[in-house]
């Protein structure tokens, strides 16, 4: 059944991912290609609009996957998805903008008359301004405090609300944290431990190869900061909640049966300069070959 499943997908995914055929291309050809555009736009904003999150390009892609697409055709989404954006065919938001190359400073007038504009403060002052007066920790009657790193734009939008609601720094870490973010996590933790809490950080990532690697060095990568923050984690919780084995094999999430990389390279083969490093090499012989967060 699960073959007959995946072949299902498989076809899902061909029908869904618009193909050129080689060669130069007949009116026809033309017309049936952009006939698969016009659907593979038509999927994309039926997907988004079951979504409460936002998504990356790449994230598109994961989805896609679940799907049946393969991560051969990811390059083909990803440069589909920039065209139809530029086309208008999407809308330039159906990709989360990277919040590394977000435009700052932009300049933003105010449409009200000076009159309106000084009433508008005066009734802010006056019914909303206490609330945000915030003089006691959401932490302080814990004995824990924790905060979240997630290795891609989507988690984080993913994640977002929750830890906004209950005060949780949320970090992009995009496969490593910068050093200056690392630091900022260090340095609270260390003003948290001083008051005698148990300082938890969360984590999720892919579950892949290099997606282990990453959080299996967290603690490695923190002490490398130890002697610039003064903090050091041997008190530290790091709790990898996804995405993690026994979750993919509850939910049913799909798996992609290679070690192909988004570059069409194969870490399987012994070809491939990554394949002997320890964290190719340590990957679970009893799981499946990949898989990633797709919801």
């Amino acid at each position: 059944m699960d073959t007959i499943s995946n072949r299902t997908d498989a076809r899902k995914a061909e029908s869904l991912i618009p193909k050129r055929t080689r060669g130069r291309q007949s009116v026809a050809a033309q017309l049936a290609y952009q006939e698969q555009v016009e659907e593979f736009c038509s999927q994309i904003r039926k997907i988004r609009g079951s979504l409460d999150f936002e998504v990356s390009a790449r994230g598109w892609c994961y989805i896609l996957e679940e799907r049946g697409a393969s991560n051969a055709d990811f390059t083909t989404i990803e440069r589909l998805l920039v065209a139809c954006r530029k086309s208008g065919d999407l809308p330039i938001d159906i990709c989360a903008e990277d919040e590394a190359r977000a435009a700052e400073h932009v300049e933003e007038l105010d449409e009200a008359d000076p009159a309106a504009f000084a009433q508008d403060w005066i009734n802010y002052v006056r019914d909303r301004a206490h609330h945000q007066y915030n003089p006691v920790s959401l932490w302080d009657d814990s004995d824990y405090y924790c905060e979240m790193w997630v290795e891609k734009i989507d988690l984080k939008s993913l994640f977002s609300d929750i830890c906004k609601r209950y005060t949780i720094p949320l970090i992009n870490i995009r496969g490593r944290t910068c050093l200056n973010s690392r630091a900022g996590t260090m340095e609270r933790f260390l003003k948290r431990e001083s008051e005698g809490k148990t300082c938890v950080l969360l984590y999720c990532g892919d579950h892949d190869p290099s997606g282990l690697d990453i959080s299996g060095s967290v603690i490695s990568d923190i002490e490398g900061l130890s002697g610039a923050t003064g903090y050091s984690p041997h008190g530290l919780i790091v709790d990898r909640f996804g995405l993690n084995f026994d979750f993919i094999q509850a939910e049913g999430l799909s798996w992609s049966d290679n070690l192909v990389t988004s570059s069409g390279e194969d870490l399987a083969s012994p070809k491939h300069p990554d394949h002997l490093k320890h964290y190719v090499q340590r990957y679970p012989s009893s799981a499946p070959a990949r898989s990633r967060p797709t919801h």
